[in-house]
């Protein structure tokens, strides 16, 4: 049996245009951005200082110029850079003159960097002397297998006909860049590795767009409004929510270089006088515990994602700051939002509805009693996946209900109402003695015994009962019969109460603000079986 919920039949407002009326691009959709919102305050704002939309034309050009000199036509080429707004006129002009932009995440480390770039055939990789030096990132750029070069050494380089180009292509687009087309790549991402290697992730300019108008269609935001991105935009939620979306629809960007800085990033965005945040459940409690009064004054809407949304951050952000977390939901493969909450229909415990022209069906899972997985169907889905196994061949999402569906993989419920409440990952159920067992409960046991403490949960395999469930907590004096206190209160089966428990200073985080689960399974798993 499966559950049904379709959102076709809502359309996108006429009153927001994002595209041209056929073969959208994200430089042709910048180009009509820089035209309407000319003259107007705002635009992109990083730690080197602001540049408007007609400034970041400018750079995508001069960068598309670069690129193209040493990177043939259709190749990918890899992006190496922080959260400034040369990043997004780095990915925004590599996609103008037919080169794919690979973002890379440079807190995954040499070895992880190599395989992304294996898996989506990146011979070349652009950053900066500067970025690597102050990063401390040297021993890792030493270690890239693709060749690497410095915008520092390739911006000299340019001379009296590349700025003749530069204008060309400026003024009259048509004569000096090829065609632009809607399903072309226009970013490779890669998904996050919590739960196992990444894969390359391949989005058209049409699944960033669509997704771009989803999202408008669904929160009344304008060009008033100001965004305080911290994620980082080789993630889809930096990339899309918060950095695309201000910038393509006139609203000002603040980029800011890591969501980590949890002491500096409450005042600058009182500083910066931003209304929307974006962020994670992690990321949201540290700020919450380092801001000072007013500090989130400006704020209309704060939306978390990536990582469920905990009752006590909820909590704390209504009492101390007055404001109603919207949790929303998506993936990288979705260009990422589904589903969101809305002020006015904001069901906690939920990620909200789906998002206008996507279609959602739960789909029954054999062993799973509740909910089911949750595969979708629209315009915002992926073109396919680079897997390191078959590098550069395109694996096009399809699903038993036909070609263009995703399976999430998350275990879903849809109510009466449409509202999608998430009960865990396909992949984060453990069979324990013949019954599975959703992770996402013991989590939930432990966040019940400790409010104020993490809590992650992993699979081992166990010889008497299939698998056990490891608990890994920051609450040091946490013990089994406290967590049997907590599945007495909360009616959970106790199944769910984990085996065994490991105290741990801080859970590992990956640079998204997701708990790494793939490295926390493979420290349960090295643990002796009690």
């Amino acid at each position: 049996m499966e559950t049904v919920l379709t959102s076709t039949q809502r359309r996108l407002p006429a009153t927001i245009r994002l595209d041209p009326p056929a073969q959208a691009t994200l430089f042709d959709t910048l180009r009509r951005a820089a035209a309407i919102y000319r003259g107007q305050p705002g635009g992109i704002e990083d730690s080197t200082g602001s540049v408007s939309r007609a400034e970041l034309l400018q750079r995508a050009l001069g960068a598309a110029r670069m690129v193209a000199s040493k990177v043939p036509a259709r190749q990918t080429v890899g992006i190496l850079l922080p959260n400034v707004a040369g990043t997004l006129a780095s990915v925004i002009g590599c996609s103008a003159v037919g080169r794919v932009p690979s973002l890379l995440n440079y807190g995954a480390g040499a070895d992880a960097i190599n395989e992304a770039c294996h898996a989506a055939q990146v011979r070349v990789v652009i950053t900066s002397r500067a970025f690597v030096e102050k990063a401390g990132l040297g021993p890792v750029v030493d270690k890239l297998e693709p060749a690497v070069y410095y915008v520092e050494d390739l911006r000299q380089r340019l001379g009296p006909l590349d700025l003749l180009w530069i204008a060309t292509a400026r003024l009259a687009p048509s004569l000096v860049l090829p065609r632009g087309d809607s399903e072309a790549p226009a970013v490779i991402l890669f998904t996050s590795g919590s739960e196992g290697s990444p894969k390359g992730v391949v989005l058209s300019h049409r699944a960033l767009l669509a997704n771009i108008a989803q999202v408008l269609a669904a929160l009344e935001v304008g060009p008033e409004h100001a965004v305080f991105n911290a994620l980082p935009v080789f993630h889809s939620f930096g990339l899309t929510a918060g950095a695309l979306l201000p910038l393509l629809t006139g609203m000002r960007c603040i980029l800011y270089v890591s969501p980590l800085h949890y002491k500096q990033i409450p005042g600058l965005i009182k500083q910066s006088r931003a209304t929307i945040l974006f962020g994670t459940n992690t990321f949201l409690r540290h700020y919450a515990e380092h801001a000072a009064p007013g500090d989130f004054a400006s704020l209309r809407l704060v939306v978390a994602g990536a990582e469920r949304l905990t009752t006590e951050v909820r909590q704390r952000w209504q009492r101390d700051f007055n404001i109603d977390i919207l949790e929303g939901y998506g993936c990288t493969e979705t260009a990422p939002v589904l589903a969101v909450n809305l002020p006015g229909a904001n069901r906690p415990g939920t990620v909200g509805r789906l998002l206008p022209g996507i279609e959602g069906r739960a789909v029954a899972v054999e062993g799973i009693a509740s909910g089911g997985s949750l595969q979708v169907c629209g315009p915002n889905i992926m073109s396919g996946y680079l897997r390191a196994g078959a590098p550069g061949v395109l694996e096009p999402p399809a699903t038993a209900l036909g070609a263009g569906w995703y399976d999430t993989g998350d275990i879903v419920d849809i109510d009466a109402d449409g509202f999608v409440r998430i009960l865990g990952r396909a992949k984060r159920f453990a069979k324990v003695a013949g019954e599975m067992v959703s992770l996402a409960l013991s989590e939930d046991l432990a966040r019940h015994a400790r409010p104020d403490h993490q809590h992650a949960v992993a699979s081992a395999p166990d010889r008497q009962r299939g698998e056990r469930i490891v608990l890994f907590t920051t609450a040091s004096d946490l013990q089994r019969h406290d967590l049997a206190h907590a599945a007495h209160a909360t009616g959970t089966r106790e199944l769910a109460i984990p085996r065994q428990i490991v105290a741990l200073e801080a859970l590992p985080l990956l640079a998204t603000g997701k708990i790494d689960h793939s490295a926390l399974t493979h420290m349960a798993r090295a643990l002796p079986e009690d």
